[in-house]
This record gives structure tokens, sequence and C-alpha cells, in this order.
């Protein structure tokens, strides 16, 4: 079996919430990352794993949830594709540790994990 296949199955035991929890956890990293360049093979990393994540779960999610993760499955892969440009640049690197902190917060709002207690 594979790492990645070894992964999905780890992941996919979680409850719905919960794996959405995983994702927003994934881009507040982002958000902390993002103050220091030498971070960059990190930041690669948790944008390959939250691609997956949001693969693997998509499909589970309601129509609105499902809706943002697609859009934030398509920022992770223009981001990918910028990375060592974007990196580089302290305000390039400051916009994508904001914009990952809003999506982390919009996650965390959906997977309804704020309002157990």
């Amino acid at each position: 079996m594979s790492n990645v296949e070894e992964r999905r199955e780890r992941y996919m035991q979680d409850g719905l919430p919960i794996r959405i929890g995983g994702i927003a956890a994934n881009m507040a990293r982002m958000g902390s990352i993002s103050a220091w360049p030498e971070t960059q093979n990190v930041a690669f990393d948790l944008l390959e794993e939250s691609k997956f994540f949001i693969e693997w779960i998509a499909l589970e999610a309601d129509i609105e949830t499902t809706s943002a993760l697609i859009e934030l499955q398509l920022q992770l892969v223009l981001w990918q594709r910028q990375l060592d440009k974007a990196w580089a640049n302290e305000d390039s690197r400051a916009e994508i540790g904001r914009r990952a902190k809003e999506y982390s917060n919009d996650l965390l709002q959906r997977s309804g994990l704020l309002n157990e207690r």
C-alpha cells in the first residue's frame, strides 16, 4: 500500500467535521508559516496534502461546503504553481497567509466544530 493510500485510509476514519477541520488546520498553518521564507517546502507539502484531503471529502459535504472546497482547491493549485516566486516575496507570502487564514476560519465555521462543547 502506498503512503497516499495509507494516509487516505487513516484520514477517512474521522467524521466529516473533523476532516474539514483538518483542512482548516492546514490553512491556519499556511497562515502561520507565511512569515518565513525558509518554510517554502513546508508550504508546498501543506498545499499538496490539502488538495488530497479536499479530493477525498468534497462529495460527502453539503453543496455549499463542496463549492467552497472546490474553490479552495483551485486556489491551492494556483499557489502551488507560483510558490517559488510568491514565497520569495514578503508581500506575496503575507497575502497567501492572510487568504489561508480566511479559508481556515470559513472551513472551521462550516465544519460545525466551533459549535461543539
